[in-house]
């Protein structure tokens, strides 16, 4: 009875702890909504693919929280919009609207798991006209 009722209480504690971890893609959703690059950046890989209007290119972590930073006060985040989001082999992603006082942004996200952790491998910017 005493190990039927300590199975119980670890598929328990399981259960409910699933319900309050939040993915990081989520959570790198929310630095987006904020417009926070440092919290956006605790998520990238050591190297990031960033497609911003003006540039595109491979940056390490540092140069690359420095230019989302540089992007999300020149261009004043209000939001992100959510369209779709979803696993790939070997990571996650997530496609959306990123909302700014210089227009909107189709923005996509590419996550890969490294070492148990969901990183950010790719970030892309592009106008929506």
């Amino acid at each position: 009875m005493k190990q039927i009722s300590t199975s119980f209480l670890i598929m328990a504690v399981l259960l409910f702890s699933s319900f309050t971890l939040k993915d990081g893609i989520d959570e790198v959703l929310g630095a987006l909504r904020a417009g926070n690059a440092a919290e956006l950046a605790r998520h990238f890989d050591d190297t990031v693919e960033l497609t911003m209007p003006d540039k595109s290119d491979s940056y390490s972590k540092a140069q690359a929280q420095l230019i989302v930073k540089d992007f999300f006060s020149h261009n004043g985040v209000k939001g992100f919009e959510l369209k779709h989001k979803g696993t790939s082999p070997g990571g996650n992603f997530a496609i959306g609207t990123l909302q700014t006082s210089a227009g909107n942004f189709r923005t996509n996200i590419f996550m890969r798991t490294k070492n148990g952790k969901d990183m950010v491998k790719e970030i892309r910017f592009q106008s929506i006209d």
